[in-house]
């Protein structure tokens, strides 16, 4: 593709299961999300900041439901 995204290394959680998973890569500036049912389909682009405050998120979310 000419848009550089066959490049990507592209991970799924370890804790994916399911068909059901997301899969993140980072290129030179940002994260990108995509869906692992359809990778060629749409992308979230975070930059690393707003990476790292959805990271906390999550985390925080998974803490409080312990």
């Amino acid at each position: 593709m000419a848009d550089g995204r066959d490049e990507l290394i592209w991970r799924k959680s370890r804790f994916c299961a399911n068909a059901t998973c997301i899969e993140v890569a980072r290129d030179d500036a940002r994260f990108l999300v995509r869906d692992s049912k359809d990778p060629d389909g749409a992308r979230l682009a975070f930059t690393a900041r707003d990476w790292q405050l959805f990271i906390g998120a999550v985390r925080a979310l998974d803490e409080s439901r312990e």
